[in-house]
């Protein structure tokens, strides 16, 4: 068992939920994952999180728990109408979890969270304006302003992911059309396969696979595929004049990209920071980097959700 405070970092995504033990130094000392749609009840998952730590015999030194989750909102500590989770309506997540560990919790919204950690942990250290843009099931951007995250009145500042792009364009999950998410997310990617014309996609690789996914975009367009190629790239622009549009709003130092497009390297950012510098004002032009998140390995979401521990729930 080891010998110090201990933060528990969960991470509740539409596909994954990750849960880690965490110390103050930010090393990850216990971490799992487990398909979040296995889980028809919040309390189901929670109950699943708190066996897994029992038998790991985890549960001794943790002094609060953290989590980060689709529309998590930190005001009051639930979870209200995020699209991307099997539980609808209003989850009173924190309420949920105290119960069951007898421990204070504390959540926030996952991008949130993301830039958190960002600014503890990863290449935001320093930064006191920035904006992290996580690309997964859907899109979270996390906006930090003097060194502070934003929150708004409702805690839901940040819901970049549903700025519309396409007056009449994909439907999202939220009910809306046209949401940033649909185009850019790494499900929006999948969904320019079967949406995205181009005179390319009759001969493309990933017409013959049943049931592609981002990552096969990204290792087709390795390969040389021009369909995949133009997918990537329309992803890019789409994504980088949206993000020259979110420099009117908070002049950032820096968007700092998550999840897994930005795996895919350099390549992408840079694409992504050209696109925006040519749709931006002059006054922004070359202002902001487009920046590619160094903590990939180590879940950046789940070190946002410990430092929420440590940083608020210890000292409040």
């Amino acid at each position: 068992m080891l010998d110090r405070e201990l933060a528990l970092g969960i991470d509740i995504g539409g596909t994954n939920t990750v849960f880690a033990i965490v110390d103050s130094e930010g090393n990850i000392h216990f971490e799992k994952s487990i398909k979040t749609k296995d889980f028809k009840q919040p309390e189901d998952l929670v109950n699943e999180i708190y066996n897994q730590l029992q038998k790991n015999s985890l549960l001794q030194n943790i002094i609060g728990i953290g989590v980060g989750a689709p529309n998590g909102n930190p005001f009051n500590g639930n979870i209200e109408f995020a699209p991307n989770l099997p539980w609808k309506g209003i989850i009173p997540l924190a309420s949920i979890i105290e119960k069951k560990f007898n421990k204070s919790c504390k959540v926030d919204n996952d991008a949130n969270i993301a830039a958190l950690g960002e600014m503890k942990f990863g290449v935001a250290r320093g930064l006191k304006n920035f904006v992290t843009i996580t690309l997964g099931t859907g899109l979270g951007s996390g906006i930090v302003v003097d060194g502070r995250v934003v929150y708004g009145e409702n805690g839901f500042a940040g819901e970049y992911g549903h700025i519309r792009v396409e007056k009449e364009g994909r439907v999202c999950g939220c009910g809306r059309k046209g949401c940033l998410e649909t185009y850019v997310s790494a499900t929006g990617v999948v969904r320019s396969i079967r949406e995205h014309d181009s005179k390319n996609q009759a001969s493309s690789i990933l017409q013959t696979i049943a049931h592609p996914t981002s990552l096969d975009v990204v290792n087709a367009a390795k390969d040389g595929d021009k369909f995949a190629t133009e997918i990537l790239d329309f992803t890019a622009k789409t994504l980088g004049e949206s993000l020259a549009d979110f420099m009117c709003f908070s002049n950032p130092k820096a968007f700092v990209l998550f999840g897994g497009l930005a795996k895919i390297g350099t390549s992408f950012a840079e694409n992504v920071e050209k696109y925006m510098n040519d749709a931006a004002l002059n006054i922004y032009k070359g202002k902001a980097k487009v920046l590619v998140s160094d903590l990939h390995d180590k879940n950046v979401a789940l070190l946002g959700a410990a430092a929420l521990v440590f940083h608020e729930l210890k000292y409040s």
